[in-house]
């Protein structure tokens, strides 16, 4: 049997060794980013999506080893376990085709055909398959006892063969494939649902190949089914999808004729077989296969949701940080007041307030006097307005105040308040600002994101943020998996500021968790700030594994060893120590110097531990030490006037921030309170495969309008700005969600 290391490394394409390498590693405790970042020998440089990968293939298929040991030995017990039986299940390469070997074995409720089968009845419909010519009377006359009649006999071998049917591992696969590959699928709206299922009336009158459908169709579906408005069924032929009547066999019932030889010749048996082998689809197979071919659309569409979802989290997390700059933060009401928070470069809360400049005549005036008093007095130099309801009202006073102090030289942010409202109620919240009103948290948390938005997201679970397909609809367990892998991706790609990093982000690190974070923290604030890595083994319970796995994502800006700054690990140190003894430079000459460091040869530092990959990296580090990978920070400036759906109009150009990707576009924020659809065929003039190609959520873009549909809510944008407005793009377009809040939520 193929080992799962060498059966990964096939699927990948990369050595058995290097998966082998990376198992053992996994088996060891060390985590992605750190196996990703710092055994490159090992494992022959797989990166950290590699690593995932081969990380769900390893679980998946230890799963399936030890569930197939489960089978055998509950198929041994029953004593019918054979050589090729264990063979056949041995050989089995996912967990679907097991189950489907183990259904006849499978404990059930006492079934017609097992009773048929007490009462001696199997030989009979062997005898009826063997010689076809047989007359079924005539042949069952001899099973006649007590009560049991010829019709009774003849129906119980009827029920046997139509579980042995229903049974056949071979040919529920073959079915599958048939299904997945020719099959279609169907959806139609339930009767009297029309009106108050309006929102699913795309799906009324829905076909489409089975194999084709998109992620984001099926879930819409698959939500409508749900909610009892459309009925979703499988067609295996075009005649059935269009809802015409069955001419001839289906596929079904043919693949069940060609594997028992049944034909329409006339023979006696064979038209008693034919009759109860179509009986055996329609009341056993086609139903256990509509649901099973569901289920795999499902899953796959679950799938897809939750890779879009993770990866507009990734760009999410990863978007410009504006950086250390005192920050106003506004979470935007109208009945409730605009809610004001003011932090310092830190993040350190100085002053809160709540103004009511939508409250009625002369509040405007009082909430300018307010925001620039407290601007002033804190040098604020950025604004961070949540895009949430009175944004642009909110927006639009900003603006006033910067026109007229422009002395105080402020930038306004639309930054996207999803998920503050959840944080601001959070235990963590409390915590964090004890004696501080809920409502004012949610200011605090906006400003903050603005100038971390790493630092500042971690704090809210990943699935409140608002960047995803259907994410309440979809496996929830994998979603989550999912995103605290991004979430871990994102925190040891950017590393942490040990001294000042709070007990969320540093459980993101590598090796650590939330009660390792915590025991930093307490140490950090009973001994003052860390002033080395070696230090960090003082911290309770954080012992030699833990630190192998975090310190080389932790910082340490201003202490006593300049590479403690850096993402070179520890371990490596020596290294370091190799380059400054041959190039006869300090450390801090070193650093910065890219030059110089272009100029050395990786492999003249190389020992028995430490490879040319490592060194390779060293060196780049040194180079631009603690170096941030996120991109540098830019803003949208929307355009006065465009504050409501009403004022737009076909033919606009506007400047705008992508909020969401999806299969089927992005969606922009042009400063209406409704985000634009830019359909992934109005992306960009060459074909597109994947709209991330082309932009990704934080992104600042330019695109014209092309169509507004005020009664149903929708903008359709395009970043082709050659294009003509009225232009209708690929399938799909136009669509947007009918919250701003929920942009492709669902």
């Amino acid at each position: 049997m193929i080992s799962i290391s060498a059966r990964i490394a096939k699927e990948l394409g990369v050595a058995p060794q290097q998966v082998q390498a990376a198992v053992d590693l996994l088996d060891d405790r060390a985590t992605v980013p750190f196996i990703a970042r710092y055994r490159k020998e090992a494992t022959g440089g797989l990166d950290d999506a590699e690593l995932r990968t081969l990380h769900e293939r390893l679980d998946y298929l230890r799963e399936l080893d030890a569930r197939k040991e489960t089978v055998i030995e509950a198929i041994r017990k029953q004593g019918k376990l054979t050589e090729s039986i264990e063979v056949t299940i041995r050989e089995a390469a996912t967990k679907t085709r097991l189950e489907d070997l183990y259904r006849p074995f499978m404990k059930k409720r006492r079934t017609k055909a097992q009773i048929a089968r007490e009462n001696g009845l199997e030989p009979l419909l062997d005898a009826l398959l063997e010689d076809r010519s047989r007359v079924p009377e005539e042949a069952a006359a001899p099973f006649v006892k007590d009560e049991l009649t010829v019709d009774d006999a003849l129906e119980g071998a009827g029920y046997i063969f139509m579980e042995r049917i229903a049974e056949d591992a071979g040919l529920i696969e073959e079915l599958r494939d048939y299904g997945w590959t020719k099959g279609y699928f169907t959806s139609r709206v339930v009767s009297g649902k029309e009106e108050s299922g309006a929102r699913f009336r795309d799906y009324f009158h829905h076909v489409e190949p089975l194999s084709k459908v998109p992620s984001h169709r099926a879930l819409a579906m698959f939500r409508g089914q749900a909610e009892e408005v459309l009925r979703l069924e499988i067609a295996w032929t075009g005649a059935q999808a269009r809802g015409e009547e069955q001419v001839g066999l289906s596929p079904g019932e043919a693949a069940i004729f060609r594997l028992f030889l049944l034909d329409d010749s006339g023979r006696a048996a064979d038209t008693w077989l034919a009759r109860h082998a179509r009986l055996a689809w329609k009341t056993r197979l086609a139903v256990h296969l509509d649901a099973a071919l569901k289920r795999r659309l499902r899953e796959l569409a679950d799938a897809e949701a939750i890779r879009v979802f993770g990866a507009n989290l990734q760009d999410l997390l990863l978007a410009a940080p504006a950086g250390s700059r005192r920050t106003l933060g506004l979470d935007p009401g109208l009945r409730t007041g605009v809610k004001v928070a003011v932090v310092d470069g830190g993040g350190a809360v100085l002053e809160t307030a709540t103004i009511y400049p939508f409250a009625g005549k002369g509040r405007v005036e009082e909430a300018l006097r307010s925001l620039a008093d407290l601007a002033l007095r804190h040098e604020v130099e950025l604004v961070a307005i949540g895009n949430g309801t009175a944004s642009r009202e909110t927006d639009a006073l900003v603006a006033e105040l910067m026109k007229r102090h422009p002395k105080l030289r402020l930038t306004k942010v639309m930054v996207s308040e999803a998920g503050a409202s959840v944080y601001s109620a959070s235990e963590l919240a409390s915590r964090e600002l004890p004696d501080m009103d809920v409502s004012l948290r949610g200011a605090v948390s906006i400003a903050r994101r603005l100038q971390d938005p790493l630092a500042e997201l971690v704090k809210i679970e990943p699935k409140a943020i608002g960047v995803g397909q259907y994410q309440h609809d979809v496996n929830q367990t994998e979603l989550q998996r999912k995103l605290d892998a991004v979430v871990e991706d994102c925190v040891n790609a950017v590393g942490v500021e040990v001294n000042t990093a709070s007990v969320p982000l540093l459980a993101r690190v590598s090796g650590l968790g939330p009660a390792l974070a915590a025991n930093i923290v307490a140490y950090r604030n009973e001994n003052g700030p860390f002033q080395n890595r070696s230090l960090l083994k003082k911290v309770a319970r954080l012992g030699a594994k833990a630190f192998e796995q975090a310190a080389g994502f932790l910082r340490i800006s201003s202490g006593s060893n300049p590479l403690d700054a850096s993402a070179v690990h520890p371990e490596a140190y020596p290294v370091v120590k190799r380059i400054v003894a041959k190039t006869g430079k300090k450390v801090k000459e070193l650093i910065g110097d890219e030059t110089y460091l272009r100029s050395l040869r990786p492999s003249e530092f190389i020992d028995e531990k430490f490879g040319e990959p490592t060194v390779k990296d060293i060196l780049a580090e040194l180079a631009k030490p603690g170096r941030d990978p996120r991109p540098e920070f830019r803003t949208a400036s929307f355009r006065e006037g465009v504050e409501k759906l009403e004022d737009l109009q076909p033919g606009m150009v506007l400047e705008g921030t992508v909020t969401n990707v999806t299969n089927f576009g992005a969606f922009v924020d042009v400063g209406v309170h409704q985000d634009g659809l830019a359909h992934i065929s109005a992306l960009s003039e060459t074909f597109v495969r994947d709209p991330r190609d082309v932009v990704r959520a934080g992104d600042v873009v330019r695109v014209k309008v092309m169509e507004v549909d005020l009664q149903r809510r929708r903008i359709a944008l395009t970043m082709r700005l050659g294009d003509e407005p009225g232009r209708k793009p690929g399938r799909g377009a136009g669509k947007t969600p009918t919250k701003r809040s929920s942009s492709g939520n669902g």
